[in-house]
């Protein structure tokens, strides 16, 4: 068989029947002449660094990740850097990276678009401890949000749990936080949440930074500051309609960013939370990563048609119900 050897790096916690899944990869890969890939099953203790830097080290030329965003953003640290490709194949609720790349939640369009062979090389950015996120890290109340939105709510009704989360959270005092741009003067902010995105998408399809682009080797800063449900109301239907000015929060370009803040706040990358904490630092590790794409690659924030290869997809997934 000719090919690159690949491996799957997977969380069982976040992939509802496994088996399945082993037949849509082997059918995919079996169709173009791809040998078949390892297994690496994540753990509480490891969600998926060690995992890939194994499958490298076996061999590896292509990683898929499949899991949940916290999975994804362990196997692009473990990535980062190297040629080896990573593929996303979407599970969980969140699929923040998918969703940016335009993939929904079909592991068989992931495996398609992984076969096809589009490839970019994008920005990741880079916190303390070396862990790596490529879509964005943020402190306040994006992290509020997530912290307050359960696992049964999201396997329930999918990304929409998240508004329940973020309800919860609207009338909590801003952060008292100053923020230093490529160790520029710091600027002190009463700000509800400061999130720093390698590219613009959030979850439902809502673009939050127009300007984003994972390959400018910068990061995309915001700043937001509503202090009442008016000032929500007003932030949120400027971003939704995607107005070019948005009330209520400022956009700044960096490679590094420090956001320090007077008291402990909740910290997220990737749609994934991490320890609190009263700093957040980052830098952008530019071309670092290797990712599939959907052909062809036009779009800068990665939201590509992928049209031909959920069509593609069809194959695969009729080949392993047989």
């Amino acid at each position: 068989m000719t090919g690159p050897r690949s491996a799957v790096v997977y969380n069982p916690a976040k992939v509802p029947d496994i088996d399945h899944l082993r037949r849509i990869i082997g059918e995919g890969l079996s169709s173009v002449g791809w040998p078949e890939p390892s297994w690496y099953e994540t753990t509480p203790e490891d969600p998926g660094k060690g995992q890939a830097e194994r499958a490298v080290k076996e061999g590896a030329e292509l990683v898929f990740a499949c899991g949940g965003d916290g999975t994804v953003m362990a196997v692009v640290t473990a990535l980062a850097g190297s040629d080896v490709t990573m593929a996303v194949l979407p599970a969980g609720t969140g699929n923040l990276l998918a969703a940016n790349l335009g993939l929904g939640a079909d592991p068989a369009t992931g495996v398609q678009v992984a076969i096809e062979g589009g490839r970019r090389r994008i920005d990741v950015g880079v916190v303390e401890g070396g862990r790596c996120f490529a879509v964005m890290a943020g402190m306040g109340f994006d992290a509020q949000m997530l912290e307050g939105t359960s696992e049964t709510a999201k396997k329930r009704i999918g990304w929409l749990a998240y508004v329940g989360g973020a309800v919860r959270h609207l009338r909590d005092r801003p952060m008292r936080a100053r923020i230093v741009l490529d160790g520029g003067p710091p600027m002190p902010r009463h700000a509800r949440t400061v999130i720093v995105g390698n590219v613009g998408r959030l979850q439902g399809g809502v673009r939050l930074l127009q300007e984003a682009d994972p390959a400018d080797g910068k990061l995309d800063v915001a700043i937001l500051s509503p202090n009442n449900l008016g000032h929500w109301a007003r932030l949120s239907w400027a971003v939704v309609r995607r107005r070019k000015r948005v009330p209520l929060m400022e956009t700044y370009s960096a490679s590094r960013v420090e956001i320090h803040t007077r008291q402990i706040q909740p910290r997220q990358l990737d749609g994934d939370l991490i320890d609190p904490g009263r700093h957040l630092k980052i830098h952008v590790k530019p071309s670092a990563l290797l990712l599939c794409v959907p052909v062809p690659a036009g779009d800068p924030d990665l939201a590509y048609d992928v049209s031909s290869a959920a069509e593609a997809a069809e194959d695969i997934r009729e080949a392993a119900r047989e």
